[in-house]
């Protein structure tokens, strides 16, 4: 019996219940269970995690001061790792993860007393010797026996663990959870000495990551494959996929420090946690993660490949609309549904580039409404939407360099910086001609896949350089009244049938005219009349001028897919207002056009030739190719008819009738030898050439185009 040293009252040790938090203790013991709710703890900062600050309670023991404990921003606080601190133990768990308190007293001065908690008594400090502990200990023999024993254990616990080859945690490590407390993995010192056997846990039944959520505080067995690894400034964390989904799995070695460095990307892995939430999303805190081999990887990878296949083929095809251009490939368009499927489930990003244009936007945005509730289904992350699909627009209608360029780099910097696996790289309105194949061997070096979907006419090259082509001109069709959009969405239908009745409207947004009446019908039956229809094809078409290099995801989708109104009640109908300045900006362009058209009659056929370059307004809505494309429907007669757009360095062709690009390139080649001629984009492209050639190249196209449309 003793007193208080605050008050003096008697007590069986140093400190009175009701003085507990006046006093700051110098924890000596060696697991988490010593601890005393309530106390506070004199530690050592160990390191910073996006949630909070781990702090060395002692020797032995770490702990989470979360950042809500906290009573300012964690970028503000000013410790350093290795600083003295002084912290509240809130809780030990039951798994011995410890939550720790913010102390508004950061001086020993603050507090009215220190004491030594020994993890069975209190000690004054000048009373206590390392060396002398048990000599001068009141207990009985018994309790100096056991602190002897504790003492054998805290040595050998102090001592390297010897690694197991798959980079599990020595006896001393830590395990962050998913709320970010932290776990001290220090079985060794928290079991009785005995010489008997200890008694072996039962093994866990293995689970599906798709049940998990309701098993939140349970420990469970997950069997899969890796397929992400990040780590933080605290945890690693590692992304795991079975069957049935994706989770996120954090492991703690050291604040900052590799867990299992041996685990890596595509290994299969047996992994044992416990399923906590984390800024409410789930998360299973690590306890054991072993890799797979021989038969027992193999039985794991049949599993995962047979749900892959049955999963992500659709059952049966069942096309938007009679179209015969769709379905001369049908069987295409289960392929592409089918990759594009396989990618989410296998947690491979997937990257849509498409063109800048009114048919390009809306044929991303087809793929994107399909796949973005596929990815918020498997995965259990509540930004996964953003981390596993991204809309890249294209300058143009050529996957070219440039483009494949910015591909790789950023795949390679997410691999290497947050352990993403590569892409899927679709191309929407775009890519199927010779010209990018140079992109598609780049890619190709680094075995990423790719998909086409193009209702331009495509090279048959294309066929060899990516994984799949959804390209109608390559079946002989004609491809006149296809748009990619009636591509997309009849493949985005079939990603997802979920979001079949969101993309029926979308085909006739894609057309300028003549469309199709089996899509003007499914757009009326779906809610959407011509002036609707045509007022979203024209806000697309502004929208996707303005920063053309961004996807404007949350602004296409409420275009596209919204209920027409507004952020603001004054503002009406959103597609409406932005369809009135598309008309507006456009008919002003087109009122300077024609007054600068030069008609001329070449064998029969009318030409107009339109100086892009001194009559368009180069930076200004709309594009040179808009503006021509409006400007051959407002002009053509009843006979044959071409539109020419000349600037000093590019020829675009407009026809009533259909003409190759790039064989009328070849023409302009041999009658103007020195203007440097080539065709970019494919039959249905345009013309580049030297600007001091612009003459010669203008007579050889007026008697090509005499020749070929007479």
């Amino acid at each position: 019996m003793g007193n208080c040293i605050i008050c003096g009252t008697p007590v069986d040790g140093e400190i009175c219940e009701s003085h507990q938090e006046d006093v700051v203790f110098e924890f000596r013991g060696n697991a988490p269970s010593q601890l005393t709710s309530g106390r506070y703890y004199r530690g050592t900062v160990d390191g910073y995690a996006d949630f909070g600050v781990f702090v060395d309670i002692g020797d032995h023991v770490t702990g989470l001061l979360h950042r809500s404990e906290l009573d300012q921003r964690l970028e503000s606080l000013d410790w350093e790792p290795g600083d003295d601190v002084f912290v509240q133990v809130l809780d030990v768990r039951d798994n011995d993860n410890v939550d720790l308190g913010w102390s508004i007293r950061q001086r020993e001065r603050d507090f009215r007393g220190e004491l030594i908690d020994t993890g069975s008594s209190e000690q004054r400090p000048e009373e206590f010797d390392d060396d002398t502990a048990d000599e001068t200990d009141d207990e009985s023999q018994a309790d100096a026996d056991t602190d002897t024993a504790a003492g054998d254990l805290q040595t050998a616990a102090d001592e390297p663990a010897a690694d197991d080859g798959a980079g599990a945690p020595s006896a001393s490590d830590t395990v962050a959870s998913a709320d970010g407390s932290v776990a001290t993995e220090s079985a060794a010192a928290s079991t009785p000495a005995t010489d008997a056997e200890p008694e072996t846990e039962p093994a866990l039944n293995r689970t599906t990551i798709d049940t998990i959520e309701s098993q939140v505080g349970s420990v469970v067995r997950l069997e899969g494959e890796i397929t992400g690894v990040r780590q933080t400034s605290g945890p690693t964390v590692f992304e795991l996929r079975d069957e049935t989904a994706t989770v996120e799995c954090a492991a703690f070695k050291e604040a900052g420090v590799r867990a299992y460095p041996a685990v890596d990307i595509e290994d299969v892995v047996a992994l044992e946690g416990e399923v906590e939430r984390h800024h409410g999303e789930l998360q299973v805190e690590t306890e054991t993660l072993d890799i797979l081999e021989g038969e027992a990887r193999e039985t794991v990878q049949n599993r995962l490949e047979s749900a892959l296949e049955s999963e992500a083929r659709p059952a049966d095809i069942d096309l938007l609309a009679g179209h015969d251009a769709v379905t001369t490939v049908e069987d295409e368009v289960a392929d592409a549904a089918t990759a594009i499927r396989r990618a989410v489930m296998e947690a491979r990003p997937v990257v849509v580039r498409h063109g800048a244009t009114a048919d390009g936007y809306v044929a991303g945005a087809a793929i994107e409404r399909a796949v973005l509730p596929l990815i918020r289904e498997k995965h259990t992350r509540e930004d996964a939407e953003y981390h596993y699909f991204e809309r890249r627009p294209l300058d143009g209608r050529v996957y070219d360099m440039d483009a494949a360029t910015n591909d790789v780099t950023s795949m390679l910097e997410a691999r290497d910086r947050h352990g993403e696996q590569l892409p899927l790289i679709v191309l929407v309105d775009a890519g199927s001609t010779v010209e990018s194949i140079d992109g598609y061997e780049l890619l190709s070096l680094y075995d990423a896949e790719t998909v086409v979907i193009d209702d331009s006419r495509a090279d048959d090259e294309i066929t060899d350089a990516v994984s799949v082509t959804v390209t109608p001109s390559l079946a002989g069709v004609d491809v006149s009244n296809l748009t990619s959009t009636a591509l997309a969405a009849n493949i985005a239908a079939h990603i997802n049938d979920d979001v079949r009745a969101d993309l029926e409207h979308l085909p006739a947004v894609s057309y300028w005219e003549d469309t199709p009446e089996a899509y003007t019908a499914l757009a009326t039956e779906a809610g959407y009349d011509e002036t609707a229809v045509s007022e979203r094809r024209e806000a697309v078409a502004l929208q996707a001028y303005y920063q053309s290099y961004k996807d404007k995801r949350e602004l296409i989708i409420d275009l596209l897919f919204g209920d027409g109104e507004a952020t603001t009640p004054r503002d009406g109908n959103l597609a409406a207002h932005v369809s009135e300045q598309f008309r507006a900006k456009l008919e002003t362009e087109l009122e300077t056009a024609r007054e600068n058209l030069e008609t001329e009659a070449v064998d029969g056929v009318t030409v107009a030739v339109l100086d892009t370059d001194a009559f368009v307004h180069r930076y200004n809505f709309p594009t040179t190719t808009l503006l021509l494309d409006a400007l051959h429907r407002s002009q053509r007669d009843d006979g044959p008819f071409v539109t020419l757009g000349l600037g000093d360095d590019e020829l675009h062709v407009r026809a009533t009738e259909s003409v190759n690009v790039r064989e009328l390139g070849e023409t302009i080649a041999d009658a103007a030898p020195n203007a440097g001629v080539g065709v970019v984009g494919g039959q249905d492209g345009h013309i580049e050439f030297l600007p001091g050639e612009r003459d010669a190249v203008r007579a050889a196209a007026l008697e090509a185009l005499g020749e070929t449309l007479a």
